[in-house]
C-alpha cells in the first residue's frame, strides 16, 4: 500500500527534464500537483490495490487451511512395535454359499473367501499387520471347498495384545484383554460369526495338527432314495482304507499316501423327510466327502448295490477312478473340530446386550431365508409343477436337487477311467522341471 510521506518524498525528489512537466520522465508530473490533488491521487492508487490485496490474502487463508486440512488428514501410522502379541485360537461359524471356500487365496476370485473376509477385518482393527497369514502364524483346521459352510470352523494366530506376555499367563488379566470376538463380530458380515476365543492354548498348537477329528453333515431330501441301502453302503466306509477313488486328484500335491480312516459313517434323520450322511474321519483328501455322497446317492436311487463301496476302496479291482460327477457343494457343512480336552475356550456370555445384538443379526439372516422358501414354495404352485421324473430317462442324484440327466445309466465299473494317481503325479512334475 502506497503511504502518504512516501509519495510526497518521492514526489519531491523526482527531478524535471526539459523545463516542462508535459516533458518530465515518468513520475515528474507529480511535482506540481496542488496537495488536494496528491492526496486524491493516492485515495485513488489505494482503491486500485485493494482487490489485488484481498486476493492475495484470500490465496494465503485458503493455502493455510488446505495445509491444516492435509495435516489433519493425514493419518498416524499405527506402530506394532508398542504392543505386546500373543498367539490364540478362534472358533467360528459361516454359510458358505456366498464365499469362495474357507482358504485366504492369491489371485483376486469373483467372490470373497471366508478367511480373507476375516483377516480383513483383523487388519482394519489392526490385530494383525497385514494380510500376509506367513507373517503370524496363521494355521487353519479343515480347509472347505466354495459353497461349503461350517459350524465349528478354527484358526489359531499371533495377534496384538493389551497385555505383556507376564500378564497374558494370568486368566485374571482377561478382563483387561482386547475383546477379540466383540470387535471382529461387529466388522463380519452376518453369515461369518466368531463365537469363542482361546487366548491360552497348549503348547505346540497349530489348528490343522492338533485336531483329533472332523465331524462333516451332508444334508439331503429323501425322495426316491432306499435309505436302508445306504445305511448298509455308508457302513463300509468305516475303518482305514484308500480312498484314492473317492477324492480329487491333484499332481500339484504329489499325494501317494491315500489311505485315511473313518471313525463312523451314518444316515440319520434330521426333521421331516431330511436325512444327512454323518461323516466322523481323522483327516480327509480334496473333495472326499463329496465323492462319497454321489456313490452313496446311487445307492440308494438302487443304480447301484451297496457292494458298490468296497469294490470302489479296493484299489487291485479297481486302480483307477471311474469318471462320475460328485454330489453338490451347498448341502455339505463342517459341522465340528474335535480338539484335545486341554484347549481351554470362552465362549460368548449369550445374556450379554452385545452378543443378543449380532444374534439377532443372524435370526434376520434365517428369517429372510425362510422367507425365501415360502416364497419358492407359492412359485411351484402357481406354476402347477408336480412331482414327477423322467419316464424314459435317468435323472441321477447329486444333492442339489437338479441332479444330472442321462438316457441310459452306466454302471460305474463299466465307465471310462482316469489316469492312474501315479500317472497324474509324474507329468506335473515334469511339467514342473521343465518350466525350471
Amino acid at each position: 500500500m502506497v503511504s502518504f510521506s512516501n509519495f510526497f518524498k518521492c514526489a519531491r525528489k523526482t527531478p524535471i527534464v526539459g523545463g516542462s512537466a508535459g516533458s518530465a520522465t515518468d513520475g515528474s508530473k507529480y511535482a506540481k500537483w496542488s496537495k488536494e490533488q496528491l492526496v486524491e491521487r493516492i485515495i485513488e492508487l489505494e482503491r486500485d490495490n485493494i482487490p489485488n490485496k484481498r486476493r492475495i490474502d484470500t490465496v494465503a487463508i485458503a493455502d493455510s487451511k488446505s495445509k491444516k486440512k492435509v495435516k489433519k488428514n493425514r493419518k498416524k501410522e499405527f506402530d506394532y512395535s508398542n504392543y505386546s502379541t500373543r498367539f490364540i485360537a478362534l472358533k467360528f461359524a459361516y454359510l458358505g454359499w456366498n464365499y469362495n471356500g474357507l482358504a485366504i487365496q492369491k489371485e483376486v476370485t469373483k467372490l470373497p473367501t471366508v478367511e480373507g473376509t476375516i483377516l480383513e477385518a483383523m487388519n482394519k482393527c489392526k490385530l494383525i499387520p497385514s494380510m500376509v497369514p506367513q507373517e503370524y502364524n496363521f494355521s487353519r483346521c479343515g480347509r472347505t471347498d466354495k459353497g461349503v459352510s461350517a459350524m465349528n470352523q478354527v484358526i489359531s494366530l499371533r495377534v496384538r495384545s493389551n497385555l505383556t506376555e507376564e500378564e497374558q499367563m494370568d486368566p485374571q488379566n482377561d478382563v483387561r484383554e482386547i475383546q477379540y470376538v466383540t470387535i471382529l463380530n461387529q466388522l463380519l458380515p452376518a453369515d461369518i460369526r466368531v463365537f469363542a476365543v482361546s487366548l491360552r492354548p497348549p503348547p505346540g498348537f497349530d489348528a490343522r495338527f492338533s485336531c483329533k477329528a472332523r465331524h462333516y453333515k451332508y444334508i439331503f431330501h429323501n425322495s426316491g432314495l432306499n435309505l436302508t441301502k445306504m445305511e448298509e453302503a455308508a457302513k463300509f466306509f468305516e475303518g482305514e482304507h484308500d480312498f484314492r477313488n473317492f477324492c480329487k486328484i491333484d499332481g500339484s500335491k504329489q499325494i501317494t499316501n491315500y489311505k485315511r480312516t473313518i471313525l463312523s459313517a451314518k444316515i440319520l434323520k434330521i426333521s421331516n423327510n431330511f436325512y444327512c450322511f454323518d461323516l466322523i474321519g481323522s483327516a480327509f483328501l480334496w473333495h472326499q466327502v463329496r465323492c462319497m455322497m454321489a456313490n452313496l446317492f446311487l445307492v440308494g436311487q438302487e443304480l447301484e448295490e451297496p457292494q458298490l463301496i468296497p469294490d470302489m476302496m479296493d484299489v487291485v479291482k479297481t486302480p483307477q477312478k471311474p469318471i462320475y460327477e460328485m454330489a453338490s457343494d451347498v448341502p455339505l457343512l463342517l459341522y465340528d473340530c474335535k480338539f484335545p480336552d486341554d484347549v481351554e475356550w470362552i465362549e460368548t456370555n449369550v445374556d450379554d446386550y452385545k452378543s443378543i445384538k449380532y444374534g439377532k443379526a443372524v435370526d434376520a439372516l434365517t428369517l429372510n431365508y425362510q422367507i425365501k422358501t415360502k416364497v419358492a414354495e407359492v412359485f411351484k404352485q402357481i406354476l402347477h409343477f408336480e412331482d414327477v421324473d423322467f419316464t424314459d430317462k435317468t435323472r441321477i442324484n447329486l444333492g442339489d436337487g437338479k441332479g444330472k440327466i442321462v438316457n441310459k445309466y452306466e454302471k460305474m465299473m463299466d465307465r471310462e477311467v482316469m489316469q492312474t494317481v501315479e500317472t497324474i503325479n509324474a507329468k506335473f512334475k515334469q511339467r514342473k522341471d521343465k518350466k525350471k
